[in-house]
């Protein structure tokens, strides 16, 4: 397995896996979610592949199909007083495909992340988890992440 940066070929792909994940939500929330939509469009994926500042990385197996992905976003701090103007690489999302899941695939794209970030000189490294994704948070806790802020709501 190789990672790699995204490429315009890797879009129809991508858009499965991107299924993937908001049915996993769709599971989770109902209420948020729609079950069998996806977070991207077909031409908004080909605009993130041409930002610089949101590079997406995917793991390719043997014969360079993709197996997962790992959508990032540059960020920059100083955009409050009380905080430290720090560079952040924020996960947007991170998917392993589910008939591959359990091979490490999703440590091997996070470490990947992980040195991206050291590359572009970052502070951290964040993400957001949906609290019903408790699979998604085990992982992240193994991978050492820990909880930096909660996000609450009350449904009205």
């Amino acid at each position: 397995m190789t990672v790699r940066r995204a490429e315009t070929r890797d879009i129809p792909r991508i858009g499965e896996l991107l299924y993937q994940v908001c049915n996993v939500h769709a599971a989770g929330r109902p209420d948020l979610f729609v079950a069998g939509a996806r977070k991207y469009t077909d031409g908004q994926l080909e605009d993130i592949l041409n930002e610089n500042d949101r590079p997406v990385l995917v793991a390719a197996d043997e014969d360079d199909r993709v197996v997962g992905y790992a959508f990032c976003q540059l960020q920059e701090g100083g955009k409050h007083h009380a905080l430290h103007d720090v560079r952040t690489l924020y996960i947007d999302d991170l998917c392993v495909d589910e008939t591959c899941r359990g091979q490490h695939i999703g440590t091997v794209l996070y470490e990947a992340v992980l040195a991206l970030a050291r590359e572009c000189g970052c502070y951290n490294v964040t993400l957001h988890v949906w609290n019903c994704n408790a699979p998604a948070m085990k992982f992240y806790e193994h991978l050492g992440m820990q909880c930096r802020q909660m996000e609450m709501e009350t449904l009205l």
